[in-house]
């Protein structure tokens, strides 16, 4: 098979360069305005961090997880995926401002705080700016890793047709997924939960784990739909293979809602004094209002939508679905964040809308450019005739 008869369409390069001109000057305008608000500039760069780099994340676990199981649906997308992977150096270096934000996130950095609260000194040994580092850093090592092994294996297959090389990312994607699920689990409790030290979820790392998921088959339906629209995608993809895409969206949004609620039934049933208020800081003002959103927007509606067919197949309906989702993620880790450091008061700053617009400008362009760097289609897996020739749904 022919490695440039499945280069990406144009229309990839122009999306890079429009993406990374608005990127870089909604960045320049937030860097400015960290010298008037540095504490709000690392609150909103904060929220857009954790929406892009779950996205990210996101798409190393599906890559994982397609290779455990197997199936069409991973394999035609698989390019998309492994490419959002190759973004991970960028938010690696992304990840930098916040070091230098620590001190207006998280209140157990400023000693006085730490000194007229028995609990933060009781969680000091973990919870200091020097260990978060460090964990974080190893955060990144682990996720660079396994991303660098993954993208190295499959591109060795194309340029060999080596098909014992596919045996290397199954074996490595069951452990992959138990340390991804770590990291994730813990990365969550250093940058989001430590943002309110005193209130703890046994659910929370899954909520993410889950919630990155929804995002990278949201983002990679999204990029499928228009891909389809032009050759040579137009070409490979067919109804069964969105179908099958649509239903992995079904189930993460079915998942996404079940640990939530199930979150919040085990704090209201225990009233525990250290977990209400987290609740109710999210109950006060517009926060509720938010809430409903998401319980509407991010599990009701798409969760009727998504059990017909017709959805599923529709690639127009789908995209625009998957697009929804997309937006109500960013929503719901907003409402996750935000609260905690307005304490029930409804607020947002234009620089909420500025940050992840200037890195969602920067990391879609990068984004582009590792998809322009490879074909779209891993053309000697050996499983490829396979998926191509998936039979259509009627």
């Amino acid at each position: 098979m022919n490695p440039t008869a499945f280069a990406a369409p144009p229309f990839v390069s122009r999306i890079q360069r429009q993406a990374l001109v608005v990127g870089v000057s909604a960045l320049a305008l937030c860097l400015f305005s960290a010298y008037f608000n540095p504490a709000q500039f690392f609150r909103s760069y904060l929220i857009a961090y954790l929406f892009y780099v779950g996205v990210a994340l996101g798409c190393l676990a599906l890559v994982m997880l397609q290779y455990l199981s197997g199936g069409a649906w991973g394999i035609v997308v698989r390019r998309l995926l492994e490419s959002a992977t190759r973004t991970l150096p960028l938010l690696a270096v992304l990840f930098v401002p916040l070091v230098f934000g620590i001190r207006y996130l998280y209140v157990w950095t400023n000693t006085e705080n730490v000194l007229q609260s028995e609990r933060l000194q009781h969680q000091q040994p973990y919870l200091n700016a020097s260990f978060f580092i460090v964990r974080a850093v190893f955060y990144f090592a682990v996720w660079l890793t396994l991303a660098y092994l993954f993208n190295k294996w499959s591109r060795y297959q194309d340029e060999t047709g080596d098909p014992l090389t596919t045996r290397k990312p199954q074996l490595l994607s069951g452990p992959g997924l138990v340390l991804y699920g770590l990291t994730v689990t813990f990365a969550s409790i250093d940058w989001v939960m430590s943002i309110e030290p005193q209130w703890y979820s046994t659910i929370y790392g899954m909520l993410f784990i889950v919630g990155q998921g929804l995002s990278a088959i949201s983002f990679v339906i999204a990029v499928a739909v228009l891909l389809a629209s032009r050759r040579p995608m137009s070409e490979v993809f067919t109804a069964s293979h969105f179908h099958d895409l649509g239903k992995l969206l079904l189930m993460f949004i079915m998942l996404w809602a079940y640990l939530a609620y199930s979150q919040f039934l085990l704090i209201w049933a225990g009233n525990l004094p250290e977990e209400i208020p987290w609740y109710l800081h999210r109950w006060k003002g517009g926060w509720l209002w938010v809430g409903a959103m998401l319980i509407l927007f991010h599990f009701a509606l798409p969760f009727v939508l998504l059990l017909s067919r017709q959805t599923k197949v529709n690639i127009n309906r789908l995209a625009a679905l998957a697009t929804m989702v997309i937006f109500m993620r960013f929503v719901d880790i907003f409402w996750l964040t935000a609260p905690d450091f307005y304490q029930g008061r409804f607020q947002v700053h234009w620089l909420d809308i500025a940050a992840p617009i200037g890195l969602g400008g920067v990391w879609l362009a990068y984004f582009s450019w590792q998809l322009n760097a490879r074909p779209l289609l891993p053309i000697n897996d050996p499983f490829l005739a396979t998926a191509l020739n998936t039979r259509q749904v009627t």
